[in-house]
């Protein structure tokens, strides 16, 4: 049944998850033991993560996702429910939701994630309501559920809004995602694994002239952030954080893009700022420990100190024009 139902700036389609952080002093060698420092279990996950951020910023927002008849489920549930987002969960019988176990190294804040997801949580066309996806603004997707994401972002194409993907890995179905995207925002190593160019810049290049994409972004962890928009490079260096945790980084930087792009910012002011949401999500335990006002974001952008830039003008002048 479709009915008429409140058009929100921002929609997720995809990914949940209960992370389990385990802090360790140091990374245990094979057959070892270490004493590890906290355990806590919280809500994450690539899409959930990015729309509960947005949510706590000011937009109205949406969620698609499956879960698990378990407690991670339920509670999943009841954070949507707390923050105010309009969720559409599907629960699976006799499935535990997707969990990962995330050993967070506390001197760095570096992480190695174990993770479990039932074939049965991928989420599929039959899971979607067409007026889910065009009473939006902005559509949100992950590389996982990459055939949902598809046909997701023909919807919200017809329907004028803008497209944006979390692209990690390469996962079937991305093919057919990718020329849908108005802004695929890629881990370091996407863009060189499915284009084939070793070289990032060439294969941000690549990448955004064979699908078409408004602007191609790779999130480069502690080195921040580049993108490319078809004619110069935009590179933003991550800001100096007193980080314990990178767990959700690049989501929270995926929100925050969102929230750029709906208020039309600047690529630079967009990127800067993207990078300081995810800087300050570094520094609490959990995908969404930091998840900070936009004031103190700000504040971050234009007081903040960087760290070292991988990147000078003169390397971006001359990756542009070559």
């Amino acid at each position: 049944m479709c009915l008429d139902i409140p058009i929100v700036d921002v929609v997720g389609v995809g990914q949940n998850a209960l992370d389990t952080l385990i802090e360790l002093p140091s990374f245990p060698a094979f057959n070892s033991e270490v004493e590890f420092l906290s355990a806590r279990a919280l809500p994450g996950g690539q899409i959930a993560t990015a729309v509960i951020a947005c949510q706590q910023w000011g937009f109205k927002t949406r969620y698609i996702g499956k879960v698990g008849d378990d407690a991670a489920g339920q509670l999943h549930r009841a954070e949507f429910d707390r923050a105010g987002v309009e969720s559409h969960l599907t629960t699976i019988p006799n499935c535990m939701s997707q969990s990962s176990y995330i050993l967070v190294h506390r001197p760095t804040g570096e992480r190695t994630i174990l993770y479990r997801r039932d074939d049965r949580l991928g989420l599929f066309p039959e899971d979607l309501q067409r007026n889910w996806i065009t009473a939006s603004r902005l559509l949100h997707v992950d590389g996982h559920n990459a055939v949902a994401g598809t046909v997701a972002a023909h919807w919200a194409r017809d329907a004028g809004a803008v497209v944006m993907a979390d692209l990690d890995h390469i996962y079937p179905g991305i093919q057919e995602l990718l020329p849908l995207l108005d802004y695929p925002i890629t881990s370091r190593s996407f863009p060189t694994a499915w284009t084939g160019e070793p070289d990032l810049f060439r294969a941000l290049k690549t990448l955004r002239a064979r699908y078409g994409n408004r602007l191609a972004c790779a999130t480069l962890g502690c080195d921040g952030a580049l993108a490319w928009d078809g004619s110069r490079f935009w590179y933003s260096p991550a800001f100096r954080v007193n980080a314990i945790d990178a767990t959700g980084a690049g989501d929270i930087f995926d929100a925050a893009f969102a929230y750029g792009l709906l208020h039309n910012w600047p690529v630079d002011f967009l990127l800067d700022f993207s990078c300081a949401a995810a800087g300050l999500n570094c520094t609490i335990l959990g995908a969404r420990g930091g998840i900070k006002p936009i004031e103190e974001i700000q504040g971050l952008r234009h007081n903040g100190d960087r760290l070292p830039a991988a990147f000078s003008q003169e390397e971006l002048a001359r990756a542009a024009r070559t």
